[in-house]
């Protein structure tokens, strides 16, 4: 009896060494897991560096530059706000057929899909002719103005000069277009043709108020004023809205548009406030000077005889990558 007693109490014993056994072996994996995570890790980033070689890093650079450049002619467009649209709809699209069973669906936006590739043109058609003007003008290398003379070249900076001075004195509108290496034959087709020497007097004259010729812009190649009285391409950039004074006319619109389409300078005088303004490469600095507005038409124009403290006039504007909006500049 006093064996059939301790029995049970063995058979007890032993399901609870067990039960302790797997209990401590549970335990022990749960510690192991996070381990066995890390170690795994750390065996795909291995391998992804031993495929890593010299192709794959031009690869990624290339995509980065396709993606940066994007990013860079599509800033401060409309087309931005297009884009952003774009990529909203198709990451919805991408969750519904993903998330959910929808087959009519999904056929329809596989089906679709191509159609919205073929308007992409025609939405960016804009800035894909900006993007591709650009780079015609990188590989442009030799320069127009060597059939103007220095001498000339300076007098009419120094006419424009002296003439966005007493026009913003007056409170007179105006804007000056000064062409650089793009042609803006197809902009002085538009006005009422000079083919004048720049003067002071000759530019006070034409945006004198209620003229015929003060209306438009005037075109300056060289030392000639082109034209007087024409018509330019108004800014589709957000730039003038983010501005403090968002009530800006259509002269400060018209000289960010034409700097947008080409190398162009524009020369603005606010009507109501008198102030000067420069634009370039779809930038603007308000409330410039009279001897900023001369250095930095000098630096564009003569680089050599740029002030030397001043030299960030001409990093400013001369290369794509620029920095951000100059309208809070003084």
């Amino acid at each position: 009896m006093t064996g059939f007693g301790k029995r049970p109490h063995c058979q007890t014993r032993a399901p609870s060494r067990t039960a302790d056994l797997g209990r401590a072996s549970h335990g022990d994996r749960k510690r192991l897991e996070p381990a066995g995570s890390v170690t795994e890790f750390l065996n795909n980033l291995l391998f992804i560096f031993q495929r890593f070689d010299v192709l794959s890093a031009v690869d990624i650079l290339l995509v980065t530059a396709v993606f940066f450049s994007l990013m860079y002619w599509l800033r401060d467009t409309q087309a931005m706000i297009l884009l952003r649209g774009v990529i909203l709809i198709v990451v919805a699209l991408v969750l519904l057929t993903s998330l959910a069973n929808l087959p009519a669906f999904s056929w329809l936006i596989r089906n679709s899909i191509p159609a919205m590739l073929l308007s992409i043109p025609v939405i960016f058609a804009p800035e894909i002719r900006r993007a591709l003007e650009r780079i015609g003008r990188a590989g442009t290398l030799l320069t127009r103005f060597n059939k103007t003379s220095e001498m000339e070249l300076a007098e009419s900076i120094r006419a424009v000069v002296s003439a966005a001075t007493r026009l913003s004195a007056r409170q007179h509108g105006a804007l000056i277009v000064l062409q650089r290496r793009d042609n803006l034959e197809n902009r002085v087709e538009t006005g009422v043709r000079m083919n004048a020497r720049v003067t002071p007097e000759l530019l006070l004259q034409i945006f004198y108020p209620n003229t015929p010729l003060h209306d438009g812009a005037a075109v300056i190649v060289g030392s000639r004023v082109a034209a007087a009285a024409c018509v330019m391409p108004l800014s589709a950039s957000g730039i003038l809205n983010r501005s403090p004074e968002r009530q800006m006319g259509l002269r400060h619109r018209a000289a960010l548009g034409i700097s947008e389409e080409s190398d162009a300078i524009s020369v603005v005088v606010s009507e109501e406030t008198g102030g000067i303004s420069i634009a370039h490469g779809g930038r603007m600095i308000r409330r410039i000077d009279a001897d900023r507005l001369e250095n930095i038409l000098l630096a564009f124009f003569r680089p050599s005889a740029a002030p030397i403290q001043n030299p960030w006039y001409v990093r400013l504007f001369s290369r794509f990558a620029g920095p951000k909006d100059q309208e809070d500049a003084k």
